[in-house]
Formats: structure tokens, sequence, C-alpha cells
């Protein structure tokens, strides 16, 4: 069954406040490998003049993801999650992730669109911090194969 293209600029409510920790950061830089100092040392992060350890780029998909999840599990969109990948994800930073942010994200639905039988949505996640400083976005497109024409392809 096609997504419902009517949620095309729908705006879900704020995530629950995310407190960004030193150890959350340091632990998401040991899961992708990476040993760069800013991530781990206040002095390091400070010499660059940051005000304590910053986090790698990538980090705001933990935020994001569970901030998708209110358009993913949104039963009136139609969006059955088994025949989803994921297409494309970006990230658009005013200035890096910092330990000791508080941050929430508001989700969007961008666009909708049917490509070769499949839907495509596209949402966009402006991660601010509680008093309102935009962080960064997160662009994320996710595919949902076979769905646009109503029947599910063979796999």
């Amino acid at each position: 069954m096609p997504l419902d293209e009517s949620y095309v600029g729908r705006v879900y409510p704020p995530t629950a406040p995310y407190e960004v920790g030193r150890e959350k950061i340091r632990e998401f830089a040991d899961a992708i490998g990476d040993r760069n100092p800013a991530y781990r040392d206040p002095a390091a992060a400070k010499a660059l003049g940051y005000s304590d350890v910053i986090a790698p780029p990538t980090f705001p998909i933990v935020l994001s993801t569970p901030a998708a999840h209110q358009v993913i599990r949104d039963p009136e969109l139609g969006l059955d999650y088994s025949k989803v990948v994921h297409g494309e994800q970006q990230f658009s930073y005013q200035r890096p992730v910092q330990a000791g942010d508080v941050l929430q994200v508001t989700v969007r639905v961008e666009s909708i669109r049917m490509a070769a039988g499949n839907d495509l949505i596209s949402t966009r996640g402006d991660v601010t911090t509680v008093d309102g400083e935009l962080v960064v976005t997160a662009f994320s497109t996710l595919v949902a194969r076979g769905t646009a024409t109503g029947e599910a392809s063979q796999a």
C-alpha cells in the first residue's frame, strides 16, 4: 500500500531532552573506531576552542533515530517497516555537539515519492538545544521496497 502523501509537511513533537555526556561520546567514538583526542580529552577539545569534548560528526544518529521512530511507527502513515531499508543519511552542522549539551529533535516529513515501485520518505530532524539553538540538522531517506504499487516484491 502506498504511503499517505498528505504527511508531507507534518511535524512531530520534540523528543525528550537528551543530555550529552562525555562517556557517551567516548563510547560512540570507540564504536566507530575514531581515536580523535577531542572526543576524549577536555584539554584537547579546549585547545581547539571548545568548552568540553566534542562528539564525532555522526553522533547525532543517537538522537535522530529515536525521533524518526515517531514517523516510522505512525500507524496512519502506512509504512511497512519490514520492507524498509535506509537509503540516505546526511548531517548539516551549525556547530559540533559537545558534552553538556541538552538536546532535543523535532522531525518533519520533507517528501514522499514513488520510484520503481518503491516508496521513498525523506525526513528532516532539527537537533536543537532545549533553549532553541540549532546545532545540527539530520536528513534521512527511507526506502519501502515494493510498496508504492501495493504489491510487495518476492525476495
